[in-house]
């Protein structure tokens, strides 16, 4: 989990600047041939602790690298009124793998030995690269400007995820659900071996049944969704879990054991879906690698932290104390998090707007210059002062999310009438990625602004760009 922590904004930033298909594609052959040499040490016998850190620390920089790519596509492969049911069912079948996968990994190397699950691991990303390479996407960018510098893509995107309320939401409800459920997967091996006196063989069914469970719940998740709606789906989960968490506490019997783990694996999957739709509806296109990369982060940053915390609490305390401790984190975590709303991004129109109109420049500008000043006038009438001021700093976010480092507004002191709106941008080609990143929804939020003006319409703009003196001259 370590890689996708440090390396998860980064991912997220090549997601949206490179092609996600090649991206994929190279990072998948990479990842076969770190496997299939991994299972080569493992058949040579001369696999070390240090040598497997090594290796599962590559494999986690692999899946660090393309999860964002892999989440970012999903809205190229549907229609958008199929997008929520095709997130969903993306999301399961990626922790549906998750949880069945060490499961029938064990089954393998009963039958065939150590190193079979990876070089049968190695052989069929070799499938998924087939399919990579037969694939084109059906929607292509309409962008005619360069692709954004790494550095600038993770300032920016940084900055977008901090201004988008919606995404905001989301990762508030994943990190105060994750760093509390983290403690069965973090303790179970425990669980098995020392709480219940079993060995391998039980944890491997264990996790099978998460599986199971998750499964089960993939079946009952429209069903469930249409009945309770997000945010009270993602609660009554959070519920299942601390159920769980209380029965793996309290388990001294395979069965009590699996039956916690059927509950966790129906509620895990119950709140991650919802989450995944939540996260993916709340993000523009040009950001939503970046966007989804944030909040992988932070579920496995907080997946991270619980895991270390739940381990040393265990060991300072007990198994039984670790899991009821945790359980109750759950479900106070219920009421504590109700206020950031689920999937609200859902109802807002982000398609590009496309509607601000070029600037007027009296020559040719280049790219990198800047910082540009962007200072828009408005002619407010006294009556209207406050609430002109409420909306437009209710625009704030949209400057900030769209490219803008800084904002404000200003009062004329001579004419209280003039309202002057100003924000920064690093570049006049960061300026101009803005006029494409303006989406419908910020048009209706302006045009209700502009409601307010009653000057000579629309409101002027001028762009006013850094002044540097000439060293040649």
């Amino acid at each position: 989990m370590l890689p996708v922590v440090l390396l998860g904004l980064p991912a997220g930033a090549l997601a949206d600047i490179v092609d996600r298909r090649k991206l994929l594609i190279a990072v998948d052959v990479a990842q076969a041939i770190i496997v299939e040499t991994l299972g080569l040490l493992v058949w040579l016998n001369r696999v070390t602790p240090h040598v497997l850190l090594i290796f599962t620390f590559l494999v986690g920089t692999g899946s660090a690298l393309i999860a964002p790519s892999w989440q970012a596509i999903v809205p190229s492969l549907v229609p958008r009124q199929d997008l929520q049911a095709a997130i969903s069912l993306n999301s399961v079948g990626i922790n549906i793998s998750r949880a069945v996968g060490p499961a029938l990994a064990g089954i393998i190397i009963g039958v065939l030995g150590l190193a079979a699950p990876f070089w049968i691991n190695a052989v069929t990303t070799m499938g998924v690269i087939a399919v990579l390479l037969w694939w084109r996407s059906a929607t292509s960018s309409a962008s005619h400007l360069p692709p954004e510098r790494f550095h600038s893509a993770l300032r920016v995107g940084w900055r977008h995820a901090r201004n988008n309320r919606h995404l905001t939401a989301t990762l508030m409800r994943a990190a105060g659900f994750f760093v509390f459920a983290s403690a069965y997967w973090a303790l179970l091996p425990l669980v098995a071996r020392d709480q219940i006196a079993s060995g391998p063989r039980l944890y491997g069914l264990l996790l099978g049944t998460i599986g199971v469970g998750a499964v089960a719940g993939a079946f009952l998740l429209p069903r469930l969704k249409a009945l309770l709606g997000p945010d009270r789906l993602v609660a009554a989960a959070s519920a299942g879990t601390a159920l769980a968490l209380v029965l793996f506490g309290s388990a001294h019997s395979p069965g009590v054991g699996l039956a916690a783990a059927l509950i966790a694996g129906m509620s895990w999957i119950a709140v991650l879906a919802p989450l995944n739709v939540s996260a993916q509806v709340a993000l523009p296109v040009w950001v939503k690698g970046r966007g989804l990369a944030i909040f992988a982060t932070i579920l496995f940053g907080a997946m991270t932290l619980g895991s270390a915390f739940w381990g040393q609490f265990a060991k300072l305390t007990s198994l039984p104390v670790a899991h009821f401790l945790a359980a109750a984190g759950a479900l106070a975590a219920i009421p504590l998090l109700a206020r950031w709303k689920l999937q609200t991004g859902a109802a807002v129109d982000l398609t590009p707007s496309m509607h601000w109109p070029a600037p007027i420049v009296s020559d040719e500008m280049e790219a990198d210059r800047g910082p540009v000043q962007v200072v828009i006038e408005y002619e407010i009438g006294p009556e209207d002062r406050e609430a002109f001021l409420a909306a437009l700093h209710a625009f704030k976010s949209e400057r900030l999310r769209d490219g803008a480092y800084d904002w404000d507004v200003y009062e004329d002191a001579a004419e209280p009438a003039r309202m002057v709106e100003t924000f920064l941008v690093a570049s006049w080609l960061e300026h101009q990625r803005q006029h494409e990143r303006v989406t419908s929804a910020d048009q209706e939020l302006q045009a209700r602004l502009t409601q307010f003006h009653r000057g000579v319409s629309p409101p002027l703009v001028r762009h006013l760009i850094a002044a540097r003196p000439n060293p040649k001259v």
